[in-house]
Protein backbone atom coordinates (compact mmCIF):
# COMPACT_ATOMS: atom_id res chain seq x y z
CA UNK A 1 0.00 0.00 0.00
CA UNK A 2 2.87 2.33 0.13
CA UNK A 3 4.19 3.96 -2.93
CA UNK A 4 7.58 3.19 -4.04
CA UNK A 5 10.25 5.11 -4.79
CA UNK A 6 9.74 5.29 -8.81
CA UNK A 7 5.85 5.88 -8.15
CA UNK A 8 6.82 8.58 -5.76
CA UNK A 9 9.27 10.68 -8.09
CA UNK A 10 7.01 10.46 -10.89
CA UNK A 11 4.01 11.90 -8.75
CA UNK A 12 6.58 14.95 -8.41
CA UNK A 13 7.18 15.22 -11.73
CA UNK A 14 3.27 14.96 -12.58
CA UNK A 15 2.54 17.77 -10.14
CA UNK A 16 5.31 19.76 -11.42
CA UNK A 17 4.28 19.30 -14.93
CA UNK A 18 1.07 20.08 -14.73
CA UNK A 19 2.14 23.49 -12.63
CA UNK A 20 4.17 24.00 -15.49
CA UNK A 21 2.43 23.33 -18.49
CA UNK A 22 -1.36 23.67 -17.81
CA UNK A 23 -3.15 27.47 -16.66
CA UNK A 24 -5.35 26.48 -13.42
CA UNK A 25 -9.06 26.89 -14.00
CA UNK A 26 -10.51 29.40 -11.66
CA UNK A 27 -13.07 26.69 -10.00
CA UNK A 28 -10.65 24.18 -9.81
CA UNK A 29 -10.11 23.86 -5.83
CA UNK A 30 -7.96 21.06 -5.43
CA UNK A 31 -6.34 18.23 -7.29
CA UNK A 32 -5.18 14.81 -6.14
CA UNK A 33 -2.57 12.72 -7.28
CA UNK A 34 -4.06 9.43 -7.70
CA UNK A 35 -1.76 7.45 -9.93
CA UNK A 36 1.27 8.63 -11.18
CA UNK A 37 2.01 5.84 -13.96
CA UNK A 38 -0.83 6.02 -17.14
CA UNK A 39 -4.52 4.39 -16.58
CA UNK A 40 -6.87 3.06 -18.35
CA UNK A 41 -10.28 3.02 -16.11
CA UNK A 42 -11.69 4.70 -13.42
CA UNK A 43 -14.65 4.70 -10.95
CA UNK A 44 -16.23 7.50 -8.33
CA UNK A 45 -18.57 6.06 -5.29
CA UNK A 46 -19.55 9.38 -4.03
CA UNK A 47 -21.49 7.72 -1.29
CA UNK A 48 -18.38 5.69 0.39
CA UNK A 49 -16.03 8.57 -0.30
CA UNK A 50 -14.31 6.20 -2.24
CA UNK A 51 -12.93 5.85 -6.39
CA UNK A 52 -10.80 3.20 -8.10
CA UNK A 53 -8.77 3.86 -10.95
CA UNK A 54 -6.98 0.79 -13.20
CA UNK A 55 -2.98 1.13 -14.35
CA UNK A 56 -1.46 -1.11 -16.42
CA UNK A 57 1.58 -1.75 -14.10
CA UNK A 58 -0.04 -1.41 -10.56
CA UNK A 59 -3.20 -3.36 -10.86
CA UNK A 60 -6.47 -1.56 -8.94
CA UNK A 61 -6.26 1.07 -6.60
CA UNK A 62 -8.93 1.79 -4.62
CA UNK A 63 -8.40 5.39 -3.00
CA UNK A 64 -9.80 7.08 0.09
CA UNK A 65 -11.09 10.34 -0.94
CA UNK A 66 -10.86 11.70 2.39
CA UNK A 67 -8.06 9.83 3.99
CA UNK A 68 -6.03 10.86 0.76
CA UNK A 69 -4.53 7.42 0.24
CA UNK A 70 -4.74 3.67 -0.64
CA UNK A 71 -7.27 1.82 0.94
CA UNK A 72 -6.90 -1.38 -1.74
CA UNK A 73 -4.47 -2.65 -4.58
CA UNK A 74 -6.39 -5.62 -6.28
CA UNK A 75 -5.43 -7.44 -9.57
CA UNK A 76 -7.08 -9.89 -11.45
CA UNK A 77 -3.34 -11.63 -11.66
CA UNK A 78 -0.13 -10.07 -12.55
CA UNK A 79 -0.71 -6.25 -11.39
CA UNK A 80 2.53 -5.41 -13.65
CA UNK A 81 0.35 -6.69 -16.66
CA UNK A 82 -2.97 -5.45 -15.83
CA UNK A 83 -5.27 -5.92 -18.48
CA UNK A 84 -8.68 -4.17 -16.46
CA UNK A 85 -10.34 -2.17 -18.75
CA UNK A 86 -13.79 -1.85 -16.52
CA UNK A 87 -14.82 -0.57 -13.33
CA UNK A 88 -17.96 0.22 -11.06
CA UNK A 89 -19.24 0.92 -7.77
CA UNK A 90 -22.43 -0.51 -6.65
CA UNK A 91 -24.60 2.47 -6.07
CA UNK A 92 -24.54 1.89 -2.20
CA UNK A 93 -20.98 2.18 -2.57
CA UNK A 94 -20.35 -1.02 -0.65
CA UNK A 95 -18.76 -3.57 -3.64
CA UNK A 96 -16.71 -2.78 -6.62
CA UNK A 97 -17.04 -5.00 -10.20
CA UNK A 98 -13.76 -4.78 -12.44
CA UNK A 99 -13.47 -6.93 -15.79
CA UNK A 100 -11.05 -7.41 -18.11
CA UNK A 101 -11.58 -8.42 -21.66
CA UNK A 102 -12.29 -11.92 -20.35
CA UNK A 103 -13.29 -12.21 -16.42
CA UNK A 104 -15.14 -10.33 -13.94
CA UNK A 105 -14.48 -9.81 -10.91
CA UNK A 106 -16.11 -8.66 -7.82
CA UNK A 107 -14.50 -7.04 -4.58
CA UNK A 108 -16.08 -6.36 -0.83
CA UNK A 109 -14.79 -3.00 -0.15
CA UNK A 110 -15.50 -3.40 3.71
CA UNK A 111 -11.79 -5.64 3.57
CA UNK A 112 -10.89 -5.78 -0.27
CA UNK A 113 -11.52 -9.75 -0.53
CA UNK A 114 -12.54 -10.75 -3.32
CA UNK A 115 -16.10 -12.69 -3.87
CA UNK A 116 -15.72 -14.22 -7.36
CA UNK A 117 -14.31 -14.52 -10.94
CA UNK A 118 -16.58 -15.32 -13.93
CA UNK A 119 -15.06 -16.17 -17.18
CA UNK A 120 -16.27 -15.49 -20.54
CA UNK A 121 -17.07 -18.39 -22.78
CA UNK A 122 -14.77 -18.39 -25.72
CA UNK A 123 -14.45 -15.40 -28.16
CA UNK A 124 -16.85 -13.53 -26.17
CA UNK A 125 -15.18 -10.65 -24.64
CA UNK A 126 -16.88 -8.15 -22.09
CA UNK A 127 -17.99 -4.61 -22.99
CA UNK A 128 -19.50 -3.02 -20.09
CA UNK A 129 -20.54 -4.03 -16.19
CA UNK A 130 -22.85 -3.12 -13.58
CA UNK A 131 -23.63 -4.11 -9.91
CA UNK A 132 -26.31 -4.19 -7.67
CA UNK A 133 -26.50 -2.37 -4.07
CA UNK A 134 -25.07 -5.66 -1.63
CA UNK A 135 -23.31 -7.04 -4.58
CA UNK A 136 -26.27 -8.97 -5.19
CA UNK A 137 -26.53 -8.65 -9.01
CA UNK A 138 -24.23 -8.59 -11.56
CA UNK A 139 -24.73 -7.40 -15.29
CA UNK A 140 -22.28 -8.55 -17.93
CA UNK A 141 -22.56 -7.12 -21.62
CA UNK A 142 -20.73 -8.74 -24.35
CA UNK A 143 -19.59 -8.91 -27.89
CA UNK A 144 -21.41 -11.10 -28.67
CA UNK A 145 -24.87 -9.19 -28.57
CA UNK A 146 -25.90 -11.12 -24.98
CA UNK A 147 -25.97 -10.03 -21.32
CA UNK A 148 -25.67 -11.79 -18.55
CA UNK A 149 -28.01 -11.21 -15.15
CA UNK A 150 -26.44 -12.86 -12.71
CA UNK A 151 -27.62 -13.96 -9.08
CA UNK A 152 -24.99 -14.23 -7.03
CA UNK A 153 -26.78 -16.03 -3.81
CA UNK A 154 -29.10 -18.33 -6.13
CA UNK A 155 -26.58 -18.65 -8.49
CA UNK A 156 -29.15 -17.64 -11.42
CA UNK A 157 -28.47 -16.70 -14.67
CA UNK A 158 -30.52 -15.01 -16.81
CA UNK A 159 -29.15 -14.27 -20.70
CA UNK A 160 -30.62 -11.61 -22.48
CA UNK A 161 -30.71 -11.90 -25.75
CA UNK A 162 -32.64 -8.76 -27.46
CA UNK A 163 -30.10 -6.83 -29.28
CA UNK A 164 -28.74 -8.40 -32.37
CA UNK A 165 -24.84 -6.71 -32.24
CA UNK A 166 -22.40 -6.07 -29.78
CA UNK A 167 -23.02 -4.21 -26.56
CA UNK A 168 -21.47 -0.67 -25.57
CA UNK A 169 -23.45 0.01 -22.47
CA UNK A 170 -24.82 -1.59 -19.78
CA UNK A 171 -26.78 0.12 -16.49
CA UNK A 172 -28.54 -1.91 -13.65
CA UNK A 173 -30.89 -0.04 -10.86
CA UNK A 174 -29.85 -0.20 -7.30
CA UNK A 175 -32.01 -3.39 -6.46
CA UNK A 176 -30.97 -5.22 -9.35
CA UNK A 177 -34.30 -5.79 -11.08
CA UNK A 178 -34.37 -3.23 -13.94
CA UNK A 179 -31.21 -3.10 -16.65
CA UNK A 180 -31.06 -0.79 -19.25
CA UNK A 181 -28.61 -1.81 -22.06
CA UNK A 182 -27.02 0.01 -25.78
CA UNK A 183 -25.63 -1.73 -28.07
CA UNK A 184 -24.53 -1.35 -32.05
CA UNK A 185 -28.17 -2.41 -33.41
CA UNK A 186 -29.00 1.53 -32.82
CA UNK A 187 -31.00 0.41 -29.81
CA UNK A 188 -31.46 0.54 -25.96
CA UNK A 189 -33.72 -1.31 -24.25
CA UNK A 190 -35.03 -0.61 -20.81
CA UNK A 191 -36.23 -4.29 -19.29
CA UNK A 192 -37.17 -6.51 -16.34
CA UNK A 193 -34.49 -8.55 -15.37
CA UNK A 194 -36.91 -11.55 -13.65
CA UNK A 195 -38.75 -12.05 -16.67
CA UNK A 196 -36.37 -10.47 -19.50
CA UNK A 197 -39.49 -8.66 -20.64
CA UNK A 198 -38.59 -5.02 -22.12
CA UNK A 199 -40.24 -2.21 -20.42
CA UNK A 200 -39.27 0.57 -23.08
CA UNK A 201 -37.30 0.64 -26.31
CA UNK A 202 -35.02 3.34 -27.83
CA UNK A 203 -34.16 3.79 -31.14
CA UNK A 204 -31.11 6.12 -32.67
CA UNK A 205 -29.52 6.25 -36.29
CA UNK A 206 -26.19 5.53 -34.75
CA UNK A 207 -24.47 2.82 -32.48
CA UNK A 208 -25.65 3.24 -28.79
CA UNK A 209 -22.15 4.23 -26.58
CA UNK A 210 -23.64 5.06 -23.31
CA UNK A 211 -26.32 4.61 -20.97
CA UNK A 212 -27.30 5.98 -17.12
CA UNK A 213 -30.15 5.10 -14.89
CA UNK A 214 -31.67 7.68 -12.55
CA UNK A 215 -30.95 5.64 -8.63
CA UNK A 216 -34.64 6.95 -7.36
CA UNK A 217 -35.81 5.26 -10.48
CA UNK A 218 -37.31 7.87 -12.18
CA UNK A 219 -35.32 8.85 -15.01
CA UNK A 220 -33.06 6.86 -17.99
CA UNK A 221 -30.04 8.29 -20.18
CA UNK A 222 -29.38 6.95 -23.72
CA UNK A 223 -26.83 8.58 -26.59
CA UNK A 224 -25.22 7.03 -29.15
CA UNK A 225 -22.02 7.56 -31.03
CA UNK A 226 -22.93 10.80 -32.77
CA UNK A 227 -25.75 13.44 -31.89
CA UNK A 228 -28.53 11.90 -30.27
CA UNK A 229 -28.83 11.89 -26.17
CA UNK A 230 -32.41 12.10 -24.72
CA UNK A 231 -33.62 11.62 -21.07
CA UNK A 232 -36.77 9.81 -20.40
CA UNK A 233 -39.37 9.23 -17.66
CA UNK A 234 -38.76 5.32 -16.81
CA UNK A 235 -42.25 4.80 -16.14
CA UNK A 236 -43.84 6.50 -19.30
CA UNK A 237 -41.26 5.88 -21.64
CA UNK A 238 -42.07 9.80 -22.67
CA UNK A 239 -38.76 11.50 -24.01
CA UNK A 240 -38.38 14.45 -21.27
CA UNK A 241 -35.07 15.84 -22.82
CA UNK A 242 -32.80 16.06 -25.67
CA UNK A 243 -29.27 17.11 -24.83
CA UNK A 244 -28.14 20.18 -27.05
CA UNK A 245 -25.08 18.80 -28.28
CA UNK A 246 -22.42 20.68 -29.88
CA UNK A 247 -20.37 18.84 -33.05
CA UNK A 248 -18.26 15.70 -31.77
CA UNK A 249 -19.48 15.40 -28.30
CA UNK A 250 -18.69 11.22 -27.42
CA UNK A 251 -19.63 10.60 -23.94
CA UNK A 252 -17.69 8.46 -21.65
CA UNK A 253 -19.47 8.53 -18.49
CA UNK A 254 -22.66 9.28 -17.75
CA UNK A 255 -24.57 9.39 -14.21
CA UNK A 256 -27.24 10.94 -12.31
CA UNK A 257 -27.02 13.14 -9.26
CA UNK A 258 -28.37 11.77 -6.15
CA UNK A 259 -31.38 14.22 -6.06
CA UNK A 260 -32.24 13.51 -10.23
CA UNK A 261 -32.21 16.80 -11.56
CA UNK A 262 -28.66 17.40 -13.15
CA UNK A 263 -27.22 14.96 -15.67
CA UNK A 264 -23.19 14.52 -15.02
CA UNK A 265 -21.19 13.17 -18.21
CA UNK A 266 -17.78 12.98 -19.32
CA UNK A 267 -15.48 12.81 -22.71
CA UNK A 268 -12.32 11.47 -24.26
CA UNK A 269 -11.91 15.10 -24.95
CA UNK A 270 -11.35 16.40 -21.31
CA UNK A 271 -14.88 18.03 -20.85
CA UNK A 272 -17.02 17.39 -17.99
CA UNK A 273 -20.28 18.67 -17.98
CA UNK A 274 -23.24 18.78 -15.74
CA UNK A 275 -27.10 19.13 -17.97
CA UNK A 276 -30.07 20.01 -16.71
CA UNK A 277 -32.79 16.65 -16.75
CA UNK A 278 -35.96 18.23 -17.54
CA UNK A 279 -34.63 20.67 -20.12
CA UNK A 280 -31.52 19.00 -21.56
CA UNK A 281 -29.84 22.15 -21.62
CA UNK A 282 -25.86 22.67 -21.05
CA UNK A 283 -25.52 23.97 -17.21
CA UNK A 284 -21.37 24.03 -17.55
CA UNK A 285 -18.87 22.76 -18.69
CA UNK A 286 -14.99 21.92 -17.18
CA UNK A 287 -11.83 20.98 -19.08
CA UNK A 288 -9.35 18.47 -16.51
CA UNK A 289 -6.38 18.72 -16.94
CA UNK A 290 -4.38 17.11 -19.89
CA UNK A 291 -2.27 13.90 -19.10
CA UNK A 292 1.28 14.03 -19.57
CA UNK A 293 1.42 11.08 -21.40
CA UNK A 294 -1.04 11.70 -24.30
CA UNK A 295 -0.33 13.40 -27.71
CA UNK A 296 -1.15 15.78 -27.98
CA UNK A 297 -2.06 16.82 -24.63
CA UNK A 298 -5.83 15.47 -23.50
CA UNK A 299 -7.11 13.23 -21.07
CA UNK A 300 -10.60 10.71 -21.04
CA UNK A 301 -13.00 11.60 -18.40
CA UNK A 302 -13.55 8.36 -16.64
CA UNK A 303 -16.35 9.57 -14.29
CA UNK A 304 -18.02 12.72 -12.58
CA UNK A 305 -19.51 13.04 -9.48
CA UNK A 306 -21.60 15.57 -7.40
CA UNK A 307 -20.36 14.98 -3.64
CA UNK A 308 -22.69 16.06 -0.92
CA UNK A 309 -20.60 18.99 0.00
CA UNK A 310 -21.58 20.69 -3.48
CA UNK A 311 -18.53 20.10 -5.16
CA UNK A 312 -17.65 18.65 -8.50
CA UNK A 313 -15.17 15.59 -8.61
CA UNK A 314 -13.84 14.54 -11.87
CA UNK A 315 -11.58 11.52 -12.39
CA UNK A 316 -9.34 11.30 -15.77
CA UNK A 317 -6.59 9.22 -17.60
CA UNK A 318 -4.07 12.06 -16.33
CA UNK A 319 -4.37 9.91 -13.02
CA UNK A 320 -5.79 12.99 -10.94
CA UNK A 321 -9.06 13.34 -8.91
CA UNK A 322 -10.28 16.69 -9.65
CA UNK A 323 -12.62 18.95 -7.31
CA UNK A 324 -14.41 21.67 -8.60
CA UNK A 325 -16.76 24.69 -7.54
CA UNK A 326 -20.33 23.98 -8.96
CA UNK A 327 -23.07 26.78 -7.91
CA UNK A 328 -26.25 26.06 -9.58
Amino acid sequence: MTLTLRSKYLAIFLSLWLISCTEVPKDLLRQQVISAEGTVAGAISPVSQLLAVSSLTSGIIVWDIQAGKAKFRLSHGDPTQNLVTHLVFSADGKYLLSADPVNVALWDLQDGKNLGFWAMQAGVTVRDIAVSDFGRHLLIGQSDGKIQHITLKSGRRLEFQGHSENINAVALSPNGRYALTGSSDLHSYFWDTDSAQILHSMSHPNRVTRVALDTQGHYLFSADSLQQAQLLDIRSGRVLSKLKLDRGRVFNSARFSSDGKWLLTGSPSQRASIWNVQTGQLVKDWAVSPSPYAKPPGAVVYDVALLNNGQLLTLSSSGLAEYWEFKP
